[in-house]
């Protein structure tokens, strides 16, 4: 089965601020915020949503193919990718803008505050599913951040050509009203969401919890360090978090945990391995600085899934 990724392609500048966010926000002052964090280090990363899905799947084996708009300053992580093993032939570059670019600053627990400047990423919606699907059979549409516009676009195209997709709105919760994200889970084969992403979609659609997994196949609702639930056929299957060899960047993590369960998704593999894929491969981007920068061959990955949860994989 082949997979269209959908959704940002950025630089990543990766700041680490050494105390704790809530020290210094004034609950009584929130709506007049002025506050400037002084962080000890950054790092420019290669990132996005998109992308970091597509590597985390390169990773366990699939060649997954990106559509999404980039600028001028593409060159060379087109080659990263590549060479990572994604297909880049959707990828069309804008020459007169530059890659989005993505800033975050993480706090001691790991509270993130981040700002994207879109770039060249405000052209996604000139794309299209239908024209970029035309010459390969695609099984499987992940709709991740992106602009608005292309994110209602793609969902709207998906439903007109019957292609199974996976809803992963997030970051851009803030940005879509109630109405296009009602449309974006309605109908859609999965919706993956964190937990307070969870509770600002019920807002903007005036959902319950039963009311969004009914307008979804499969809801998942990623809890950090709690792991994950997986509401499907009204029933709800808990899977924990892996634990990690170390600490290093949370950045990226969620995206490795949707390319698990896709990989799961696209082997027909039950739910609760499904998520137990993702759960894996969150914690191994957990485990390195940046979101691009773990590595594992699908062997080692396989004996590590066993020794976690002993269980055999077979791919």
């Amino acid at each position: 089965m082949s997979v269209l990724v959908t959704g940002s392609i950025a630089y990543d500048y990766i700041m680490q601020f050494p105390g704790y966010f809530k020290d210094h926000i004034l609950p009584d002052k929130i709506e007049n915020i002025s506050v400037s964090f002084l962080v000890d280090s950054m790092k420019k990363n290669l990132g996005g949503v998109a992308t970091n899905i597509a590597y985390n799947l390169a990773l366990l084996g699939e060649r997954p193919k990106i559509m999404a708009t980039v600028g001028q300053d593409f060159a060379d992580y087109r080659d990263w990718l590549e060479r990572a093993g994604v297909d880049t032939s959707a990828i069309v570059e804008i020459p007169e803008d530059f890659t989005a670019s993505f800033f975050v600053s993480t706090d001691g627990n790991n509270n993130q505050i981040a700002m994207f400047y879109t770039g060249a990423m405000a052209h996604a919606h000139k794309l299209s599913v239908k024209e970029r699907t035309l010459d390969s059979r695609i099984d499987l549409v992940v709709i991740s951040p992106n602009d608005p516009r292309a994110m209602v676009q793609y969902a709207r195209e998906c439903k007109k050509l019957r292609l199974p997709y996976i809803y992963d709105p997030s970051q851009q919760i803030v940005r879509l009203n109630g109405e296009e994200l009602a449309d974006g889970v309605r109908g859609s084969m999965m919706t993956i969401v964190n937990e307070y992403e969870f509770e600002m979609l019920k807002n903007k659609t005036g959902w319950t919890d039963a009311m969004v997994a009914a307008q979804t196949q499969a809801l998942i609702v990623t809890r950090g360090d709690k792991g994950s639930t997986i509401q499907v056929d009204g029933a709800s299957i808990v899977i924990p978090a892996v634990p990690a060899r170390r600490e290093a960047d949370p950045t990226g993590v969620g995206d490795a945990y949707r390319a698990g369960v896709i990989k799961g998704y696209l082997k027909q593999l039950p739910w609760q391995t499904t998520g137990r894929l993702g759960s894996l491969a969150a914690t191994y981007a957990l485990e390195e600085y940046g979101t691009q920068n773990h590595r594992y061959e699908l062997a080692e990955f396989v004996e590590r899934y066993r020794e976690t949860f002993g269980e055999r994989l077979s791919f």
